[in-house]
């Protein structure tokens, strides 16, 4: 078995479900007491909050760095990037060290391409929504045309994660907005959606909607499972 490297913490609570994810599907593919081999560099998320706000990206990638090059030192055969966004710089990141990243908007193209996907909708953090770095792999890399929300959705979209779900609030009336945004981009055509944010399946699953979902943390999970036991 492989070690897997996680950097998380960004926000915990999600990083809390890749953590489980990942080490039930080693159980489930092992059996009996079998536990994921992995280590977790857990970063402080008001610090890269307050950098991607403030577009300092490159700070951003000085810190994923450094946490990579800890997850090396330690023993981890490859790291996943525990949150969407924050692939914007993962090129960067996966520059500094000598071990694969295990990118999610991959991991997501690959199952989305399985499931013979060729247009999609995409929800996440207004820089994942907005901004080229996921959107554009997943077309160039996968052939499939993403659609996103309008700009008043994503005003949405973006202050639910930030303000509720990153700090662990769970609130009906936004699961309602999410609902309906999610209504719409089927309306406009999207074969299914990718809640491209890794603390959305907080607040959104499979039985509040007709649509299909893909759980980026869920998918990257798995794909953390699957490539610890090559």
């Amino acid at each position: 078995m492989k070690t897997i490297g996680l950097i998380g913490g960004m926000s915990w609570e999600s990083t809390a479900s890749y953590y489980q994810l990942i080490n039930q599907g080693i159980k489930q593919q092992l059996g009996g007491l079998h536990s994921a081999k992995l280590v977790l560099v857990s970063v402080d998320f008001a610090e890269i909050e307050a950098l991607q706000h403030q577009g300092d990206w490159q700070k951003t990638a000085e810190i994923l760095s450094n946490a990579a090059k800890s997850l090396e030192a330690a023993g981890a055969d490859f790291f996943l990037i525990c949150t969407n966004t924050m692939h914007k710089v993962a090129s960067q990141v996966s520059d500094a060290v000598n071990i694969p990243l295990l990118h999610i908007a991959d991991a997501t193209g690959t199952q989305l391409v399985a499931d013979k996907m060729t247009k999609i909708g995409l929800i996440g953090t207004k820089f994942t929504m907005q901004q080229g770095f996921y959107k554009d792999r997943l077309t160039d890399k996968f052939s499939i045309d993403v659609v996103v929300p309008t700009d008043a959705e994503q005003d949405i979209i973006h202050r639910v994660i930030y303000q509720e779900l990153c700090l662990g609030i769970v609130d009906k009336q936004s699961r309602e907005q999410y609902l309906k945004i999610i209504q719409n981009l089927t309306h406009r055509g999207a074969q299914g959606i990718i809640l491209g944010c890794t603390e959305i399946g907080l607040l959104i699953e499979k039985s509040h909607t007709k649509s299909k979902l893909y759980d980026t943390t869920f998918i990257h999970a798995q794909a953390a499972v699957a490539g610890s036991l090559k």
